[in-house]
């Protein structure tokens, strides 16, 4: 029973490894597409720029994930922050009031939550033998 767990286990690390590939394979080549964006517009906007970021953000998350095994949950918050951040700033000019305030607030929501977790961390550490990061 023991060597099926560890089979099973194998498979899955492969499967997982194989997705995070996809994943950031996926990133270089939509970075390729928006410089091609950019370079027949010939024009960066803050927008591009922002969307850039969110590439970068997705290649250190994999990049973290594959060197440590750990997802920190922050930079996933991280990447929330910066696409809402893009979407008030393309949309702003069509967004009701009450629109605008629920982006903003959720934004707000994130950067608390990432506060919250890092005190948490600061605070409460994990055991190195508990697996947390």
């Amino acid at each position: 029973m023991s060597n099926n767990r560890m089979l099973g286990s194998k498979v899955l690390d492969v499967l997982q490894h194989i997705g995070l590939i996809i994943v950031a394979a996926s990133t270089v080549v939509a970075v390729g597409i928006e410089i091609g964006h950019m370079w027949r517009a010939r024009t960066v906007t803050l927008a591009d720029l922002l969307l850039m970021f969110i590439y970068l953000e997705v290649l250190a998350m994999v990049a973290i994930y594959l060197r440590s095994g750990k997802l920190p949950i922050r930079i996933p918050l991280y990447i929330a922050i910066v696409a809402l951040a893009r979407y008030l700033i393309l949309d702003m000019k069509g967004m009701d009031s009450w629109r605008l305030f629920t982006v903003a607030g959720a934004a707000l929501v994130l950067a608390v939550a990432i506060l919250v977790i890092r005190y948490g961390h600061v605070r409460f550490p994990y055991d190195k033998d508990e697996g947390g990061h």
